[in-house]
């Protein structure tokens, strides 16, 4: 796409917004920003666009194909596009190759951000410049325009891919997928729609999830580029053209990692990989699924294959994403306080209850539910459930499921006010309830954004809460 001719509103003045008006200067023949709440915006108000002064939009994640600016853009024939779109029109060649940086690209319900950083951390073992960037790092449209770079890590949200389509990826992954975000996209269908377009013209390596039917499916029927291999991943044995587990080893039987399809051949012993694992060595399924589906990726794009293994051990999973923040006492009888404020619905909840032993959890969730249903969930876990703190002000879908799908397990629900004092509370009862070797879990089903400023600063406060409820018991 020429730019040099274009008038580019930016509508959302977000990272993403910021990044591309940046970008775009110099590039275009103007760029005008709209944006309610941002004080140096050009615009304040969407009442104030003339469209007969705009050949194309780039519309912020906030902004819903519903949105009525973007209903009339679309009536008026200009064209509406994500960031992620114009940082691809936007390549410029790499340094040291010549050619734009190669993108692998990774979307899903959840898994997306440590499926990411574990494919940049293989890529970048096997001596290539290739940060994670998108919804982590760096702004999908600056790091685009920096020839340091060998390939981009590329983290993409269904928001991002619906308003995209030029992408052509080197190897892309749909880690799983799950009913998310239905009020934007207007309900499940169209949301697995915009997942898909991820596998359109891939290159090299399309990689999907194969204990996931509808991703299977999906894959089926994508259009990559001809010759690109379909590599499936999966916590059971592979099958030919799949990577799997097989007798507590990572096994290859799609020929990624360099043997022939169909023959299995053992990769990586699953006690090698501590980072991902519980501290009894009890390796996390999902974590475990991120690390199978990032090594299909990397090896995919021509990571080397012992480089890249050493990365998946050496890798630890980012921030909130079931990590011990506080721990009292030592080995089997220890409590010990684990942060998965990220778990932010009820797919990404029930990954992370499924990891520990029956009756070993004391659960504390709950936040700004969007709408959600959480029968499902409770209903699948309730045998790992000791208690359960309802914190948040959407408290009603999870009290109903506790009550109707687990109805012997005791929970207490933390009154929303006063908001600075919640977590604390939330601790104080979840204390009541633990015992000798059981976990507090944070790990809500829910987004954050009632309570708090984000998944972080919930984790934040969960660990800080955490660690004072831990320095007044070690004396019990």
């Amino acid at each position: 796409m020429d730019f040099s001719n274009k008038r580019v509103l930016v509508a959302g003045l977000g990272i993403s917004g910021r990044s591309v008006a940046k970008a775009l200067q110099g590039r275009s023949l103007s760029v005008t920003t709209v944006d309610e709440h941002a004080s140096d915006a050009d615009l304040h108000s969407f009442d104030e666009i003339d469209f007969h002064q705009v050949d194309l939009v780039m519309a912020s994640p906030a902004f819903n194909p519903r949105t009525p600016f973007i209903e009339q853009a679309l009536k008026r024939g200009i064209p509406v596009v994500s960031e992620v779109e114009i940082a691809w029109q936007l390549r410029v060649p790499s340094a040291r190759t010549g050619c734009p940086a190669a993108w692998i690209g990774v979307t899903g319900t959840n898994g997306k951000t440590s499926t990411t950083q574990m494919t940049s951390a293989m890529m970048t073992a096997s001596s290539y410049d290739a940060p994670a960037v998108g919804n982590i790092g760096k702004a999908v449209s600056q790091a685009a325009l920096d020839p340091a770079h060998d390939f981009l890590c590329v983290e993409l949200s269904s928001f991002q891919l619906h308003f995209t389509d030029s992408l052509e990826l080197e190897c892309a992954a749909i880690t799983n997928l799950a009913a998310d975000h239905l009020d934007w996209h207007g309900g499940f269908e169209a949301y697995a729609a915009d997942k898909a377009k991820i596998y359109r013209g891939v290159r090299k390596a399309l990689v999907y999830n194969a204990d996931d039917e509808r991703v299977a499916a999906l894959a089926q029927v994508a259009q990559p580029a001809v010759g690109c291999r379909r590599v499936g991943f999966t916590l059971g044995q592979p099958r030919a053209g799949q990577i799997g587990v097989s007798e507590g080893w990572i096994v290859d039987s799609s020929g990624v990692a360099g043997g022939q399809v169909g023959q299995p051949e053992r990769i990586l012993a699953l006690n090698e990989l501590p980072g991902l694992a519980e501290p009894n060595g009890q390796v996390y399924p999902h974590l475990l699924a991120d690390a199978l589906c990032a090594l299909a990726l990397a090896l995919g794009a021509g990571a080397d294959r012992s480089a890249a293994c050493q990365a998946m051990c050496n890798f630890k999973p980012g921030d909130h994403r079931i990590e011990t923040v506080a721990q009292l006492g030592q080995g089997q009888s220890a409590i010990r306080f684990v942060d998965d404020s990220k778990a932010t619905n009820a797919h990404a909840a029930r990954a992370s209850l499924s990891s520990y032993q029956p009756g070993s959890v004391v659960w504390i969730a709950g936040g700004l539910a969007k709408g959600a249903r959480f029968d499902d969930l409770v209903a699948s876990q309730a045998s790992r459930l000791a208690a359960a703190v309802i914190i948040g002000r959407d408290a009603e879908p999870i009290e109903e499921a506790l009550k109707s799908q687990a109805a012997e397990v005791p929970f207490t629900r933390i009154a929303p006010e006063p908001a600075d004092s919640v977590m604390e509370r939330a601790l104080e009862a979840a204390g009541a309830y633990v015992r000798r070797g059981q976990v507090v879990l944070l790990a809500p089903a829910c987004a954050s954004m009632d309570q708090f400023k984000s998944y972080a600063e919930r984790g934040q406060l969960f660990a800080q809460a955490a660690q004072r409820w831990v320095s007044a018991h070690e004396s019990d």
